[in-house]
């Protein structure tokens, strides 16, 4: 049976793109893992073996489409595009929660059990690292290439100082960040 696994990164973060990525194995790749459980260095060369040996879908929405439509319309879209655009039987994505997309499996965990939920898993991270890290120099002052936009101490500190930039995420609404009552 033709699996397709599917994942995401970029969910929570303050700011950059949500991706999405759908993958089709056509050879076992040793040494692939839930992303997170794996170096940079070693996501880096797993990403070039993983788009030479599959088939591959990955989708982006930016900060603003984010915003504009929420996160749950664009992972359902994200997961609606790369069911579309990549033939299997199967359809598996990371998580316990389909988004309303019929004729998709979940698991969570999947990312760290299932080889095309973990080549999916690298390829939404390397693709979106990548990106953080190009737009760091657009905005130093954030530091976007260290905490890729997500919510440390050092990134919150820089939107007290610096406020939002055009990259982050408006709609996420952080207690830190409102203004005290009292």
């Amino acid at each position: 049976m033709i699996l397709c696994g599917i994942d995401e990164a970029g969910r929570g973060p303050l700011a950059g793109p949500l991706v999405m990525a759908g993958v089709i194995l056509h050879n076992s790749i040793a040494g692939l893992n839930d992303s997170k459980k794996l170096s940079e260095k070693k996501r880096e060369m797993l990403f070039d073996l993983i788009l030479i040996n599959s088939d591959s879908k990955i989708v982006r929405f930016s900060a603003q489409q984010i915003d504009a439509l929420g996160l749950s319309v664009c992972l359902k879209m994200g997961l609606e595009e790369i069911m579309n655009c990549l033939n299997s039987e199967d359809y598996l994505f990371d998580g316990n929660s389909k988004f309303g997309v019929s004729g998709l499996r979940t698991l969570v965990k999947a990312d760290a059990l299932i080889a095309e939920v973990s080549a999916a898993s690298i390829l939404a991270k390397v693709t979106r690292d990548r990106e953080m890290i190009e737009i760091d120099p657009l905005y130093p002052q954030y530091g976007f290439a260290e905490h890729k936009g997500y919510g440390t101490c050092a990134h919150i500190q820089a939107i007290r100082e610096h406020g939002h930039c055009d990259i982050h995420r408006k709609s996420f609404k952080l207690k830190v960040l409102q203004p005290s009552l009292f």
